[in-house]
């Protein structure tokens, strides 16, 4: 008994391989458990399935998931410390390439996140992202 159906679309696919690997990235770990019970209760009591490699692929999945959950946690994490940095920089005057990279310079009004990339506002304008930035002049300091 195949633990994982090919659909018509799936078999007629150019590669049935990568779709079958993203309908089982897509499944979560309660659908899977389903599947193991639904394996074992059908199973051939006289060629019973290995449950070991059964609950080895449930630790495997558990895995992957702990480790997507980690991943996306250390993103936010990272994510809110350009944030904390930017915000030091507002009243200060940057120098940095925009998106287009033009070379801009400019005072420091306000910090945006946009998706994952956090970015300086400056007072003339110009957006310059925090992973462009290439001279910070503190004013207090003068320069």
């Amino acid at each position: 008994m195949s633990a994982f159906p090919i659909s018509a679309s799936n078999a007629s696919s150019s590669n049935p391989t990568a779709t079958s690997a993203n309908r089982f990235n897509e499944m979560s770990s309660e659908e899977f458990i389903k599947i193991i019970f639904t394996e074992l209760q059908n199973q051939d009591p006289f060629q019973p399935n290995d449950s070991a490699a059964l609950l080895e692929q449930l630790n495997s999945i558990r895995s992957i998931e702990s480790d997507a959950a980690l991943t996306k946690q250390l993103e936010t994490i990272v994510t809110q410390n350009q944030l904390a940095s930017a915000g030091t920089l507002i009243g200060k005057t940057v120098q940095g390439l925009t998106v287009d990279s033009d070379r801009v310079s400019g005072n420091v009004v306000s910090v945006a996140r946009q998706d994952d990339e956090v970015s300086l506002l400056l007072d003339n304008g110009w957006v310059v992202p925090m992973s462009n930035l290439e001279v910070i002049v503190d004013p207090a300091i003068g320069g």
